[in-house]
């Protein structure tokens, strides 16, 4: 039954590719996106009850996790068929180069969505190491034509970087799955890379093969996380990818990666290496944090802020772990796909009327596209932690745990970082949505349009955080909780 999450979603994507009615197609993607979402969400809040079949199983944090991303689907599925209806056909002129291009089809556009959705449910569902890298490996190779929609020389650059740097990153995972195989293989266990079997009690790892391998493992995984210094990848695909895409690798795919680490990180912590894991998590936690924070500051082009702001928030689900909030963790996830979603979707938006990327050519908002600009700097004090939004929350409770370990300088230099890019995100937020409007070419182009429907799945995802940040539902706490309790802690 489970299996269906993957079996639906990739079916109708190949199906997709074939369908030459574009409503039928758009139907589709939204038919798809509704049904998983809702057979997610029924798995992960009514459902706690783990299903295991041969190399696939739920258990609480895949059940969470592919709520997560399942949801976050279907609002970026709403907004991609208004994209695509407004997109098709339709020749873009590149203020910047003068160059002409035309949008990939969009048979293969919706095509990639489904499968891109089939591919992350498949790792969720995998309770196999092999299995895990095959469906990271599939989410780089149809996520890679979604980037390069708008065939651009700068989209087609960001593509070929996204493929190299994540590929790399795929095949040092690989050697950590081949540590692993060693180490259970040292030890007596065999070679056979099944979590639950690796996870029986009476099973032990040899330790040495075990660290190699998680040191593989995060660096690799870490690469398609987003993790510096591996990131490099994640701002230009999330500055040149449509919107639609970059919510969905923001707030769906790197929480995917995340999830593949902590896999590994069960083994280690059934194994007594807790201590040596949550080690390098503190390490690339911090890194990461202070690079976005360094990159934030003076950012000109708004999606590479975002995009940079996602690199920040994998840190902090890094710190989350390295400082035993796992409970933290998970809210922070689910908070950082929401708001992400949401402010992405209105990057599309705002680019749709200013026809720039660069934060200095976009002022005014509130007065030009009123919907827009409350959203867009609602969003952006959402994602820096401003109450009462569920980020504050979840943050919150990492800074209460990041204090009780009794080391100052950790709660220190995380309230430092989470500080200064408050200070530098809302700032840009504030000039972009409350600034002199300007009179742009652009601008008087656009004539005027102010639709609402278009920003529709924003206020939704938002919504959604800011009903985390005042009123978490004991169904969801307990989801949260029980996924929590697969990392050694619910604090």
């Amino acid at each position: 039954m489970i299996l269906l999450l993957f079996v639906i979603p990739f079916i109708s994507g190949l199906l997709a590719f074939f369908l030459r009615n574009d409503l039928l197609r758009r139907r589709l993607l939204l038919s798809v996106a509704c049904g998983h979402s809702a057979f997610s969400l029924y798995l992960c809040l009514f459902r706690g009850v783990d299903q295991q079949w041969l190399g696939f199983g739920m258990d609480a944090l895949s059940r969470y996790f592919t709520a997560i991303f399942s949801l976050l689907f279907l609002c970026a599925s709403f907004y991609a068929v208004i994209y695509l209806r407004e997109e098709k056909s339709k020749p873009r002129e590149e203020s910047e180069e003068g160059l002409l291009f035309d949008n990939a089809p969009e048979a293969a556009f919706t095509g990639c969505l489904l499968i891109f959705l089939a591919s992350m449910s498949l790792l969720a569902l995998s309770r196999h190491f092999g299995l895990i890298w095959i469906a990271m490996e599939t989410t780089t190779l149809v996520s890679a034509p979604l980037i390069y929609f708008h065939r651009h020389p700068r989209s087609l650059e960001a593509t070929w970087k996204y493929l190299l740097i994540c590929s790399v990153g795929i095949a040092l995972a690989l050697f950590g799955n081949l540590f692993l195989a060693v180490s259970a293989s040292a030890s007596g266990s065999g070679a056979e890379l099944s979590l639950d079997r690796l996870l029986k009690a009476g099973v032990s790892l040899d330790p040495l093969w075990l660290k190699a391998g998680f040191i593989f493992i995060l660096v690799g995984y870490g690469t398609k996380m987003g993790l510096a210094p591996m990131h490099t990848w994640l701002p230009d695909a999330h500055s040149e990818a449509p919107s639609v895409v970059s919510a969905l690798l923001s707030g769906a795919l790197l929480n995917c990666a995340f999830l593949a680490i902590l896999r590994f990180y069960q083994l280690c912590l059934a194994n007594g290496l807790g201590g040596f894991c949550r080690e390098l998590f503190l390490i690339f936690g911090f890194l990461s944090m202070a690079v976005a924070c360094l990159f934030i500051i003076g950012q000109s082009d708004y999606k590479r802020l975002l995009a940079y702001s996602s690199v920040e928030h994998m840190g902090i689900l890094c710190f989350a772990v390295a400082t035993g909030s796992a409970y933290g963790a998970m809210l922070h996830a689910a908070n950082h796909s929401f708001v992400k979603g949401a402010l992405f979707i209105c990057a599309g938006n705002i680019l749709a009327y200013f026809k720039s990327k660069k934060i200095a050519d976009v002022r005014g908002m509130a007065h030009l596209l009123p919907w827009a600009g409350v959203l867009w700097f609602a969003g952006i004090l959402a994602i820096c932690g401003a109450p009462p939004f569920g980020t504050f929350l979840s943050e919150w409770i990492i800074l209460k745990s990041a204090a009780a370990s009794g080391n100052i300088l950790l709660p220190a230099a995380y309230l430092f970082l989470l500080s200064v890019i408050f200070i530098a995100m809302t700032g840009i937020g504030m000039r972009m949505s409350f600034g002199v409007p300007g009179t742009t070419l652009a601008a008087q182009e656009y004539g005027g349009k102010k639709h609402f429907l278009p920003l529709l799945p924003a206020l939704i995802l938002l919504s959604i955080s800011l009903l985390l940040g005042i009123y978490l539902p004991e169904s969801l706490g307990r989801a949260v909780s029980e996924a929590a309790a697969l990392l050694g802690g619910n604090i």
